[in-house]
């Protein structure tokens, strides 16, 4: 598919480049950041959510580097499930 320019209108797109459109924007929302947004995927409070963390039962669904942590919500609820 082409490139869309970004500031091209919405009401201009073919159906074919606004869904193109619309699954980059679900592709974003795979990943939540930090431990707030762990407690929001495990809707708890964020001291919970640490303790989960600091458990390991979700390790292959978080990416950390330095105080950064990125969780993949598909991947964390899959392994929260499981234990």
């Amino acid at each position: 598919m082409k490139d869309i320019d970004p500031k091209t209108p919405i009401w201009k797109l073919t159906v074919e480049e606004f869904l193109e459109v619309s699954k980059n924007i679900t592709a974003e929302e795979k990943y939540e950041y930090g431990l707030k947004g762990l407690a929001k995927i495990l809707g708890c409070s964020v001291s919970k959510a640490s303790e989960v963390k600091s458990s390991g039962i979700l390790d292959k669904a978080i990416i950390q580097n330095g105080n950064i942590i990125i969780i993949d919500k598909e991947k964390a609820l899959a392994l929260f499930a499981q234990k």
